[in-house]
């Protein structure tokens, strides 16, 4: 291991409860991660499990060391609203071709808009259409072991012919919810090929409008759930240590991606930790389109749909750090100004100081991610380290080190004020042209007149900063955007 001795704490969803990470080989730990289903832009949402499970990624490297990990996060480019959107938008297209149209720009933003926010690209990156045949096999071997059957082209999951060691049903124990409730639940798709209501689709009948692969039960394609389990199967075997996702997948994807591959492969578990993001609402309301606040990651970084303005991607991961991942989070312009203010404090600090590499993360910051990914600790130890002052190369290894491991500061002081300025629209030329124009009005003591170009530069977002040139004594004016 490279970081050492150190213990991670990782919350399980399966035994709600506080584990210590013990992966089940030390030199390859697997961890798989959701992915989006790329039909349209991913949402803020998608962007919460994005970067928490990089910190992960990033801690996991550390300690064991970046060629004993690996990290699968899969694109699901098979599903009904990849089909509707495919004939919406290319209604002319063959099916496959619409399709592929569809699949493959939004696969190519989600990869733009992740890498913005400052995610590492996980190691593998499954896709669903990319794994029919082990999807096939998995469901035959299902049918074979008496866990599936076939019904008018389907072929669904027999949710009741998984039976524990004397404790009844094993389905339902990752989400803990009752009988009772995963019968109600699942009736508003009940269909009369059925044998019971919590059955599940594990590959159904295809038409011309949709795609379609050949199969021991016709031509057809593959139910949501299973497509997890077949690539978390084929790349990182039928167990491994650590499943990540969003609190809405716990039921019914993950718990049917439990079921589907432990009754395939005769395991006494899927993933040997399951870890959940908690829910993102947008200004204390429920993101929806009803609502008229569903916002991408895309808009908020190259629009000015949030907040009248464009974000920077650090803005946005800094953002949904701040809390916990497994507490709810309330996505505001006033989050997103307390981010950025953060940021522009720390870059300040560093004051374009180059983040030396080969340094040590804080222990404070290892030991706070350690203790189940606690983000707002690393990040007030993180900023302690920075206001303390870095005046060596060895503290400035150290604060390199530690802010990596998050994800932060990979930008330069200069290169982040400029972007900031860019981003706003900002003519830089007509900015230096006006203090030009205020410091000679100030050694005129015109000060009224130097006071409203300060003061209309202020309402423009510009904010200048007057000081002295250490060798010459002679006024300078620096600049830059608050908005």
């Amino acid at each position: 291991m490279s970081g050492g001795s150190t213990d991670l704490h990782l919350y399980n969803t399966l035994t709600r409860s506080k584990e210590t990470f013990v992966p089940i080989d030390p030199n390859n730990v697997r961890m798989y991660v959701c992915g989006p289903t790329v039909y349209d832009f991913a949402h803020i949402g998608n962007a919460r499990p994005a970067i928490v499970f990089d910190v992960l990624y990033r801690l996991l490297r550390h300690v064991y060391g970046p060629d004993h990990v690996t990290y699968a996060r899969n694109i699901t480019d098979v599903d009904d609203k990849i089909n509707a959107r495919a004939a919406r938008d290319f209604p002319d297209l063959p099916v496959r071709d619409a399709i592929a149209r569809v699949t493959e720009t939004t696969t190519e933003q989600y990869h733009q808009d992740v890498a913005a926010l400052g995610c590492l690209p996980p190691d593998i990156e499954p896709r669903a259409t990319g794994h029919i045949a082990e999807m096939i096999a998995l469901i035959e071997t299902l049918i074979a072991n008496g866990h599936a059957y076939e019904a008018e082209g389907h072929v669904l999951f027999d949710v009741r012919s998984w039976q524990g060691a004397g404790d009844g049903l094993e389905y339902g124990k990752l989400s803990r919810r009752s009988l009772d409730d995963m019968i109600a639940g699942a009736r508003v798709e009940v269909a009369p090929y059925k044998r019971d209501p919590m059955d599940f689709v594990l590959w159904k009948p295809s038409t011309e409008e949709h795609p379609g692969w050949d199969s021991p039960w016709g031509n057809g394609r593959p139910g949501w759930h299973i497509e997890c389990s077949a690539m978390a199967g084929k790349h990182l075997g039928t167990e491994f240590d650590i499943h990540g996702g969003g609190i809405d997948l716990v039921f019914p994807h993950h718990e049917n991606e439990v079921a589907q591959s432990r009754c395939a492969h005769g395991t006494g578990s899927m993933a040997r930790l399951w870890m959940h993001n908690g829910f993102l609402q947008v200004e204390g309301r429920k993101m929806s389109k009803s609502e008229g606040n569903f916002i991408t990651i895309n808009e908020l970084l190259r629009t000015e749909t949030f907040g009248a303005r464009k974000w920077p991607g650090e803005v946005l991961r800094l953002a949904m750090l701040m809390t916990h991942y497994k507490e709810p989070i309330d996505f505001s312009i006033r989050r997103l100004e307390e981010a950025e203010g953060a940021l522009d404090s720390m870059y300040r600090k560093l004051d374009d100081r180059a983040l030396a590499a080969g340094g040590s993360p804080d222990p404070r910051v290892l030991a706070a991610l350690a203790n189940d990914l606690n983000t707002p600790e690393a990040i007030r130890w993180l900023r302690a380290d920075i206001a303390d002052g870095a005046d060596g190369e060895a503290q400035l290894a150290a604060i390199g080190a530690t802010a990596s491991i998050l994800g932060l500061l990979q930008s330069t002081t200069t290169a982040w004020f400029d972007g900031k300025k860019q981003s706003a629209g900002i003519d830089s030329d007509v900015v230096a042209e006006q203090i030009e124009a205020r410091l000679s009005l100030i050694a005129e003591k015109n000060w009224g007149e130097a006071d409203r170009i300060r003061d209309t530069l202020l309402q423009q977002g510009i904010q200048l900063k007057d000081g002295k040139d250490p060798e010459t004594g002679a006024r300078i004016t620096t600049w830059e955007v608050r908005q």
